[in-house]
This record gives C-alpha cells, structure tokens and sequence, in this order.
C-alpha cells in the first residue's frame, strides 16, 4: 500500500502572477518558495504549498464570470517518500493504470487520473 506524508500542494491556474503571488503573501502570510524561473511560482506554508500557474490569454481577457470557468484547479499533490514513489509506480503497473512520469530537477511526479478525470500527482523531493 502506498503512504502519503500529506497534501504537498494545490494547482490552479491565475490570470496575473505578480497579482496572484502578492495576495497569497499578504493575505494568507504565505511565502514564495519556487527554486526555478516560470511555471508555477510556489507560495507556502511550511510544507504545504499552492502552486500558481499562469493562466492562458483567454483567462486573462475574459470577464470575471467567464474567468471561473477557466481558471481551475489543474491538480492536487501528495507527496511521498522515495520508497513510495517506486511502490506507487510498481503498483499503478500492476492495477493497469497509466500514469505519467516527470522530472522536475527538484522533484520527481507521477501522475494519474481519478474517476471523474481529476488530475492527482504523487511527488516525492528525494531525488
């Protein structure tokens, strides 16, 4: 069975970066944690983050009703360890379930689909 430390992080897609990092700063204390350039600007408490990604020019153009609609969570993370992050592959292989592997330099994903498509990431930092 796969253990999952806790929630590492929570996707969603902004319309304004600078904007949207400034509100979770001084709005819920948060604090940016991102050790690269781009996509997605980490804003964090403690361990726990809320990944900010840019969202596309549609987002940015529409109205603030319309802006709901397309900006959305993109997927919720769990973070493992480096023993779970191998159990959870060897285990997805095994139940037939695809799954998508990334590198991320300072993190290694995997990625899989829930029942009704939403996107759940496994991470683990012991790369």
């Amino acid at each position: 069975m796969i253990r999952v430390q806790h929630i590492d992080h929570v996707a969603i897609t902004v319309s304004d970066m600078a904007r949207s990092m400034d509100w979770y700063a001084k709005t819920l204390g948060l604090e940016h944690s991102s050790p690269w350039d781009g996509d997605p600007q980490m804003m964090c408490a403690g361990d726990t983050c809320v990944a900010l990604f840019t969202g596309d020019d549609d987002a940015k153009r529409s109205s603030d009703a319309d802006k709901r609609q397309l900006l959305t969570m993109q997927h919720l993370a769990f973070r493992v360890d480096r023993a779970n992050f191998g159990r959870a592959q060897d285990e997805f292989r095994k139940q037939g379930t695809e799954f998508r592997f990334a590198d991320h330099g300072s993190a290694h994903s995997v990625y899989v689909s829930d029942p009704d498509g939403h996107t759940i990431e496994l991470t683990t930092y012991d790369v």
